[in-house]
């Protein structure tokens, strides 16, 4: 792995974890599901676009179709828009530990039902994530916790996991970046109709959630997505990967840094054993590859 693969790495864990400090400033403001709605929108348009000017065509294949409408479906619908509604009422840090475990619940699900094999270190890596865990949940539950946010976010990982063992491999044969437009636009439409039959559009306009609106809009639902691919066409997606394990420490310091929101001793130990379990589930990856 070379010194601009790492750098690429490091922008793109850094942009995905502070999606969530971005989004509980929104969400504080605005309609959770119409603003991620209008953010997929615009992100989407743009994706379209970039895409369209680098040569690539909308005339999918049959996999990469069912990828977009999956995708779309669950992880922006669905993965994104229970997150939203639950940063209402829980701490962005604790949202960004729960989808943090993504890399874990895929490992698991690939075990358990598709018997994948996951290796010593591996397995330490799902265990050391269980535990991470439920050290977090210990000290949350203490201090006092929106279990409905917390379960609305449990809910947006698992399906998130379901639909990143479904499209596995799906979105093989070019057009990467329409097919991530095309998925942000089934998502805008999905969450416009739920947002439609759901929320009254009540907004608390300030400089904060203009400059939240368009970061999240054009950082982590953009830019990252661009770094993302690039990272895996120069790496590989297994090796690309590995930089997950950022994603718990990070989400949770820059919630601290930028909202103040409490970090304990026992939340950060927490952290570090997920970040060291989904760093040994990757390598175990990395080892069998």
């Amino acid at each position: 792995m070379d010194i601009r693969a790492i750098v690429a790495g490091l922008c793109f864990a850094f942009m995905w974890s502070s999606a969530f400090t971005s989004a509980r400033i929104i969400v504080a403001a605005a309609p959770p599901l119409t603003a991620l709605s209008l953010r997929f929108l615009i992100s989407g348009l743009l994706g379209v676009l970039i895409a369209w000017m680098l040569g690539q065509s909308w005339r999918l294949t049959r996999a990469q179709w069912r990828a977009t409408i999956i995708f779309g479906i669950c992880q922006n619908a669905l993965y994104l828009g229970l997150n939203f509604v639950a940063m209402q009422t829980i701490e962005a840090s604790l949202a960004a530990i729960v989808a943090s475990t993504m890399p874990l619940l895929v490992a698991l699900a690939g075990w358990a039902f598709f018997g994948e094999r996951v290796g010593t270190l591996g397995m330490i890596g799902l265990i050391a994530g269980l535990i991470g865990v439920i050290i977090i949940m210990g000290a949350r539950l203490q201090g006092g916790i929106d279990m409905m946010g917390l379960g609305l976010c449990v809910l947006g990982v698992i399906a998130l996991t379901f639909a990143t063992m479904m499209v596995r491999g799906a979105t093989s044969g070019g057009n990467f970046l329409m097919v991530v437009g095309l998925q942000m636009l089934v998502g805008s439409a999905v969450l416009s109709v739920a947002a439609a039959a759901t929320e009254t559009i009540e907004i608390t306009w300030s400089w904060q959630l203009i400059a939240a609106f368009a970061y999240t809009t054009l950082i982590p639902g953009l830019a990252a997505t661009l770094v993302w691919f690039w990272l895996v066409n120069r790496i590989g997606a297994v090796k690309a990967a590995t930089f997950h394990f950022l994603n718990p420490f990070l989400g949770v310091v820059i919630a601290a840094l930028i909202l103040g929101e409490a970090l304990g001793l026992r939340e950060m130990l927490g952290v570090a054993v997920i970040a060291a379990g989904i760093l040994a589930v990757q390598l175990s990856k990395q080892a069998r590859r």
